[in-house]
């Protein structure tokens, strides 16, 4: 048996290779296109990128021409430099200098030698391209933007660099890719796909025709086309009225998740990144490292959440079934826990409804109290809490379909452990949480979501920018409900606060005939440590809000950097953008012009003065409430030793 099993393995691999072999060689010419023949020219044909709408169907951003010069640098034979670079209006040194990095990634292949010429730049070239052998055109699509805002949205595309091309193959030099927003996250939508066209030459290296007269060719496929959940209205308008402000505006639409606005102010024209002045704007815009526009703040930034929190601490309360609606506290100018945590209430008993229109911390901080203290063990309850928070959204990465992020701070025993050392903690240690001032961080976007959950009852759906995609199906992720921990019934009281909070309380000078809206101002002390030294500076001004207070379409949070009080910056935002976006015009043209008009340069000017006097860096200002959170809980622990 053995004698007639190995002749036969033998033979039938002899067999399978001798096929392979002539099948590769004789039927299969494609390892042949593959491969650096100098009788084969490959040249591409680049498909124009899919162009994106807002949720109403207005076009954002399209695309125009552009030409690049392309380089081969094994091909270049005795041209006239000084010619070429009169043509194009460089110099022999930098001719010299883009030769010598073309060499190096490839003395065969093309790189690009001149990007993004004009129509003009590139008939001038055009008309004498054939003295100059070795070097051509290739036609390529760059963004056109129909609109001077979204610049956070949309992101913009800049060349490949060596790290992409070595990761995707797909990439060659020269080719664009997005970076930032909606153009990074859906690269793949957008892009389409390369046609190619392989050309066969003679041996003096002239085109002679197609190879295998065309068989291998293939066309360029356009990329998908993006609507987009923004509506491009409401988007304008915040960024207007965050002019001369630092902060941002997140709306989105309860029942679905769909984000309506995201603004981050300072920002810029997404023109600006476009075409031969791209790399010097960008580079001006990078190191602007104190307005910082090309940090998205409604996405990135990290806050204390205020006073909006003490909404979450009554609700988990209520579920805890520690309080009911009409459990009462008195507040005697503030609440005293060993400390004196200040109220600007006054002498007030209060309950539930008032507690929130008059946003008393004397009130959440006895709520807080009772939920911490409910379990003898004192980090279970931490973590009990912990959890109903994150049921909000908060403390951890949404999912959006944006590629950047942050995901804020939610306390649990794990960080309590460590700054205590694993002794029993008392609820007046961590009694500022209750209010939003303690070690809670958030995002403006984690807030708006927060307030879709409260006008949902309960649930919310990942917040995602992009509506639909021609030709494909939209993630079901952003299609899949997120329950809270709340159950149903507890909305109904908080939501009755909240619309007071525009009948009788902090923003009843905000109201707008006949439209219902349920709100929460809010205001977030604001420190920076520059040489070792901590700064006071005005305070954050945020606003939160939904409406119409029955069947909501939209929910916001508004975060203005140096605003001094809720009410004064960042709830006439607020109310002016849900006017806008649910009665499409707006009544409340006093506060219009207020907003439009007003600045608060002069505060962030004070900023640039603490930084510069002491010589300090202004990436200095970076990550400074991380540092705030630090003093807190060494503060903490303090105390607690003495």
């Amino acid at each position: 048996m053995r004698k007639i099993v190995l002749p036969s393995v033998i033979i039938v691999t002899t067999i399978v290779l001798i096929a392979r072999i002539f099948y590769l060689q004789v039927i299969d010419d494609t390892l042949k296109l593959k491969s650096e023949n100098n009788a084969i020219k490959k040249v591409f044909e680049f498909p124009e990128r899919g162009y994106i709408y807002d949720r109403n169907g207005k076009l954002l951003v399209a695309n125009q021409p552009s030409y690049d010069i392309m380089v081969v640098p094994r091909e270049i034979k005795d041209i006239d430099t000084l010619e070429f670079c009169q043509l194009l209006g460089i110099t022999k040194e930098f001719f010299i200098k883009k030769i010598e990095k073309a060499i190096v990634y490839s003395p065969r292949l093309p790189s690009v030698f001149l990007a993004q010429l004009n129509k003009k730049e590139y008939a001038a070239f055009q008309e004498k391209e054939r003295k100059f052998e070795g070097f051509y055109t290739q036609k390529r699509a760059l963004r056109d933007y129909q609109v001077d805002y979204g610049a956070n949205i949309f992101g913009f595309i800049t060349q490949v660099n060596e790290g992409i091309i070595k990761k995707q193959p797909y990439y060659n030099s020269g080719d664009l890719i997005g970076r930032q927003g909606v153009e990074q996250e859906y690269e793949e939508q957008l892009r389409g796909v390369k046609g190619v066209k392989y050309l066969l030459r003679d041996k003096h290296n002239k085109i002679i025709g197609p190879y295998k007269e065309g068989q291998f060719d293939t066309i360029a496929k356009q990329g998908s086309d993006l609507t987009l959940t923004i509506d491009a209205e409401l988007q304008k308008y915040g960024t207007e009225l965050m002019i001369n402000k630092r902060g941002g505006i997140v709306a989105i639409e309860p029942k679905t998740g769909e984000i309506l606005a995201l603004v981050s102010a300072p920002t810029y024209d997404p023109a600006l990144l476009v075409g031969r002045q791209r790399s010097k704007n960008y580079t001006a815009l990078y190191y602007d490292s104190i307005a910082k526009p090309l940090y998205d703040r409604g996405l990135q930034a990290e806050y204390p959440p205020g006073s909006p929190f003490k909404i979450v601490t009554g609700l988990i309360g209520l579920q805890e079934e520690v309080i009911d609606e009409n459990t009462t506290f008195y507040c005697n100018h503030g609440y005293n826990f060993g400390r004196f945590m200040g109220c600007h209430c006054g002498l007030h008993t209060l309950q539930l409804n008032n507690g929130i229109y008059k946003s008393c911390n004397s009130y959440f901080g006895n709520v807080y109290k009772r939920t911490i203290e409910k379990y003898k063990d004192s980090y279970f309850s931490v973590d009990n809490w912990n959890k109903h928070v994150k049921s909000f959204g908060l403390g951890q990465f949404l999912g959006t379909d944006m590629p950047t992020g942050r995901k804020g701070l939610v306390p649990d025993s794990k960080l309590y452990k460590r700054v205590y050392n694993g002794a029993v903690i008392r609820s007046s240690y961590i009694i500022s949480n209750s209010i939003g001032q303690g070690e809670v961080l958030t995002t403006p976007i984690q807030l708006a979501n927060m307030m879709a959950v409260v006008a949902n009852k309960g649930y919310y759906y990942t917040p995602h920018i992009v509506k639909s995609i021609k030709g494909q199906k939209l993630d079901e992720k952003f299609t899949t409900k997120h329950q809270s921990t709340i159950d149903k019934k507890h909305f109904d009281p908080v939501i009755k606060g909240l619309e007071d909070v525009y009948n009788f309380g902090t923003a009843s000078g905000l109201r707008v005939e006949g439209l219902r809206i349920c709100g929460k101002t809010g205001t977030a002390e604001n420190k920076i440590r520059v040489s070792g030294k901590t700064y006071q500076l005005k305070d954050h001004s945020i606003f939160v809000a939904f409406a119409p207070a029955e069947n909501p379409t939209i929910a916001l949070a508004v975060f203005i950097e140096n605003g001094y009080w809720g009410s004064r910056w960042a709830g006439p935002i607020a109310t002016l953008m849900i006017e806008k976006y649910v009665n499409g015009e707006i009544s409340r043209t006093d506060l219009e012009t207020r907003m439009l008009n007003g600045s608060i340069q002069d505060e962030y000017q004070k900023i640039e003065n603490i930084i510069y006097q002491r010589n300090e860096p202004i990436t200095q200002i970076k990550d400074a409430n991380a540092e705030v959170i630090s003093l807190k809980l060494e503060a903490k622990k303090e105390e607690e030793e003495n």
